[in-house]
């Protein structure tokens, strides 16, 4: 009877096992037949410059005389489409610069090392291959709030100013326990298609909240197959604690700051802690500024109209 009972479960688990390959099996061929058909889709909408032995795409807008750069939050599939209700509204006073950095969008997917020094460099090189020159004024979003401050601390004559959409600061990773698990389980449902199959899972705030139209909407998705969860993004994730460790060694640069903060949803963070955050940093910096905004983190994509008004009048208000 045990023996029998013993061959019953293995023949389970094996059933089991077998049903789990076939679905993995069927799930990567069509995954990468979708990936065919989306291709005519992929077409860069900037420019293409090589850094560091890959390709980094740089989208330009406008031709205003200050020179405003947008960096995107981590694991955002498509910075440029992300940006877009935002920085519409500035272009036409603005020089707007989207940067894509490896890993996103349409630049290419890398095995390059992500310290904050890696990835300061090529946002730098990308930038001067683009022929897009300083003085800057940063708008960094989330995770890409650490690359701000260190590039204002390391080449202040290169920063005019920093608004930040909801950016992350060194204190907001002192305590964050990342679960590096689960963040290689999220890369391993891209890169086999499972992602697919979940309803809605690429409808980003971008697109439920955005001014994008149809035809962009259909590109947004089909980049979101192509990048999440990449190798890239993944290493900006393991080494994030680091570099926001390096960051607050060498103290808040003495740029101008104006900070938007979200009512601390989908940050990843405690809520309150997130907001916490957020007025300290700002209470203890002369220099800074913060306006809390009762959105979600992607409060660019939610809150555009006020924040380009709001923007518009703190930039001026650098040339008084």
């Amino acid at each position: 009877m045990r023996k029998r009972f013993k061959r019953l479960m293995l023949i389970i688990f094996t059933g089991i096992i077998s049903i789990f390959v076939l679905i993995l099996s069927v799930s990567f061929i069509n995954h990468k037949i979708q990936l065919s058909k989306e291709e005519e889709l992929f077409v860069p909408t900037g420019q293409l410059v090589e850094v560091n032995g890959h390709q980094m795409h740089v989208y330009t807008e406008g031709n205003g005389e200050e020179t405003l750069v947008f960096m995107s939050g981590g694991g955002t599939s498509s910075p440029v489409l992300d940006f877009k209700s935002l920085y519409s509204l500035l272009s036409d006073k603005y020089r707007i610069v989207v940067i894509e950095k490896a890993g996103y969008g349409f630049s290419e997917v890398t095995d390059t090392d992500r310290d904050i020094d890696t990835i300061l460099s090529e946002t730098r090189e990308a930038l001067l291959k683009s022929g897009v020159e300083g003085p800057y004024i940063l708008f960094p979003h989330s995770m890409s709030g650490i690359e701000a401050l260190n590039w204002a601390q390391v080449y202040p004559d290169e920063i005019k100013a920093i608004i930040g959409l909801d950016m992350a600061v060194p204190a907001a990773y002192e305590n964050f326990d990342i679960n590096m698990s689960l963040v290689r389980l999220g890369a391993f449902a891209a890169n086999t298609g499972l992602t697919r199959w979940i309803t809605n899972l690429s409808e980003s705030d971008a697109i439920k909240y955005g001014t994008l139209t149809d035809e962009e909407k259909e590109l947004y998705k089909a980049i979101f197959y192509r990048r999440t969860s990449t190798k890239d993004m993944i290493n900006e994730i393991k080494n994030i604690k680091a570099n926001a460790q390096k960051v607050k060694e060498a103290g808040t640069p003495s740029v101008p700051i104006l900070l938007f903060s979200s009512n601390g949803q989908e940050t990843g963070f405690d809520e309150k802690r997130w907001i916490e955050i957020q007025n300290n940093f700002s209470n203890k910096n002369d220099n800074a500024r913060l306006i809390e905004l009762d959105s979600s983190h992607y409060i660019h994509n939610i809150e555009y109209g006020r924040i380009a008004e709001e923007s518009k009048e703190f930039i001026e208000s650098l040339n008084r």
